[in-house]
């Protein structure tokens, strides 16, 4: 086991008893020393936490995301479990940052990802900085290259990412600018719910530069469904596989006030679980993470409930 790596919690998993399996705490299964289920299994699913903020840090961001992953899972645990009685659901634990070392906590990470890939589990990761992000998609990009498939990325946030690095170094607000100058013409970015009141014009013009497409937030409501509809079409249309990045702070933080940079006018649930509906029935989505939630800022759990429920429905969408 690396020493950059904590066991899972069964005591973070909790919820009502029940004498057969009905709840996610009974579903998941506790595996120890990143040792990958190899298993043949029509469906599996692989949880690994982020418990870093190093990127936050440099970002000059909120600290307080490296306890995020403990309470995903707490308020995951006493969800109602829907998923097909095969379905095998793996915590793999925590991957932690040490002394500032996050380039190293990135390379565990990517390692992981792919080989979960490669395994034939579905990730679904927490954090934690979005800086994960450059991690989880590196480890897709290797699992996927090699098979001469066409990567999508959908990344659900007020923010591009797409700064540039800090003294030469990486952080919460550069993963996708990093993924885009690693895989270049293999670059194909969708952004929704981006806030031009957060991001300079030069984020838009980097945008165009690297093969990027978005939909601001002013357009990104219920009333333009069909039109955003057709543009998440078009994108899915376009690409093999596809994975989905979820920054809370995309959510108003009337709904997720737990975040490193809220929001008051960020989109509703409402829209965003019938985008996470059309992007799972694709059948297209190999790879989840759900980040940058900040359990130090939230009001009774509400943004770490938010991130549960979202990670149920998709996964139920899904299988």
């Amino acid at each position: 086991m690396s020493n950059l790596h904590q066991n899972p919690s069964t005591t973070d998993w909790f919820g009502r008893k029940s004498s057969k399996i009905e709840y996610w705490h009974q579903a998941t299964i506790f595996v120890n020393d990143l040792k990958l289920d190899i298993n043949e299994s029509p469906f599996k699913v692989g949880i690994l936490g982020y418990a870093g903020e190093e990127g936050v840090r440099r970002n000059w961001g909120r600290l307080g995301t490296a306890s995020a992953t403990k309470s995903i899972r707490n308020m995951m645990g006493s969800l109602a479990f829907h998923l097909p009685e095969s379905t095998k659901v793996f915590d793999y634990g925590d991957v932690i940052t040490a002394g500032g070392d996050m380039e190293t906590s990135h390379d565990l990470l990517s390692k992981f990802v792919q080989e979960m890939l490669e395994t034939h589990h579905f990730p679904v990761l927490l954090g934690g900085g979005h800086d994960l992000a450059l991690a989880h998609g590196r480890g897709i990009f290797n699992y996927i290259k090699p098979k001469g498939e066409k990567l999508g990325i959908i990344n659900c946030d007020a923010h591009f990412d797409l700064r540039p690095l800090k003294d030469g170094k990486g952080h919460s607000g550069s993963p996708f600018y990093q993924l885009a100058v690693e895989n270049e013409k293999d670059f194909n970015y969708l952004c929704l719910g981006i806030q031009q009141a957060s991001n300079p014009k030069s984020l838009f013009d980097a945008a165009e530069q690297l093969n990027s497409s978005w939909i601001t937030m002013e357009d990104f409501r219920s009333n333009n469904w069909e039109i955003i509809k057709e543009r998440i079409q078009r994108f899915l249309n376009s690409v093999n596989k596809v994975y989905l990045s979820i920054d809370l702070d995309s959510f108003s933080s009337a709904f997720a006030p737990g975040v490193s940079a809220p929001s008051p006018l960020g989109f509703s649930p409402d829209i965003a679980f019938k985008v996470f509906e059309l992007i799972a029935s694709s059948k297209k989505l190999i790879s989840l993470d759900i980040v940058e939630m900040n359990p130090k800022f939230d009001q009774d759990n509400a943004s770490a409930r938010l991130a549960a429920r979202i990670i149920e429905f998709i996964l139920r969408k899904i299988f």
